[in-house]
């Protein structure tokens, strides 16, 4: 299969660092991505140049929502500014033409009742407006997280399925969260699809750390613990779109891309 494939590169230009790399897609932050404070287009000419200079380059954009968003949240002060941000990240995806909005599915405390979490996913995608697809990402860690093991995903399905809008809702693989959130990625890919019926995008990553550690901590591609054949084998499997998050810039991602390329193509 040919692979459509990039990198998550600085927002001031997507479209350049993905001809830099060879690549046909980019994902970025729309902003500062530690932050509660609403979504920047830093590209030259706006959104509505970014959008057009991306379709007529051939490069297809994607928006990794802010980290401290957790609309699973009990907590009113976290769960209900999460919300807002993530609607203004999903219209300003819209503005510049992105296929999609990637955000992590989130956690709860240790001792707090995970069915009201998956709740508030569903209330969530209830009240959004979906101009573009919301793909919802697996995380590394945590012991209550809604998107870290199978099961958790399943009861996040089984709670988003009956919002409306929820076929807007798709799936995010990160071969790194599924290594250290304890998934086999031999059969990861049927296993998922299994549940949710789609794989929207994979984020191609090596883990720093082993299996099942709950870390999120990225490495290159055969400098980690993941085995080569393992991450091709996933990519090959799902047959999405690819973003490899891995550092180094440039270089390392360069490289990463081209290795994959010479696994998958």
């Amino acid at each position: 299969m040919a692979l459509h494939i990039g990198a998550h590169v600085d927002q001031e230009d997507p479209i350049a660092e993905a001809k830099a790399r060879g690549a046909s897609l980019s994902q970025l932050f729309l902003g500062d991505p530690q932050s509660y404070k609403g979504p920047v287009v830093r590209y030259a000419g706006g959104p509505a140049a970014l959008k057009a200079d991306a379709a007529a380059a051939g490069v297809d954009l994607y928006v990794h929502a802010p980290y401290p968003i957790n609309v699973a949240s009990l907590n009113n002060r976290i769960r209900i500014p999460g919300r807002k941000l993530l609607q203004q990240h999903l219209t300003a995806a819209a503005e510049i033409g992105a296929k999609g909005v990637i955000v992590h599915g989130g956690h709860l405390g240790a001792d707090e009742d995970a069915a009201t979490g998956f709740d508030n996913w569903r209330k969530c995608i209830d009240g959004l407006d979906l101009p573009v697809p919301l793909l919802i990402e697996n995380t590394a860690g945590g012991d209550n997280a809604m998107a870290r093991r199978l099961e958790a995903i399943a009861r996040l399905w089984d709670a988003i399925g009956s919002a409306s809008g929820s076929d807007q809702v798709g799936f995010c693989l990160d071969t790194c969260h599924a290594h250290a959130g304890g998934n086999d990625l031999g059969t990861v890919v049927d296993e998922v699809r299994a549940i949710t019926g789609r794989i929207d995008l994979v984020h191609a990553n090596d883990s720093r750390d082993e299996f099942d550690s709950g870390a999120d901590r990225h490495t290159n591609f055969g400098s980690g613990h993941i085995a080569g054949e393992a991450l091709a084998g996933v990519i090959r499997a799902a047959g999405a779109p690819v973003v490899c998050e891995t550092p180094g810039g440039l270089e390392g991602q360069s490289a990463d891309i081209a290795w994959l390329r010479s696994q998958v193509d």
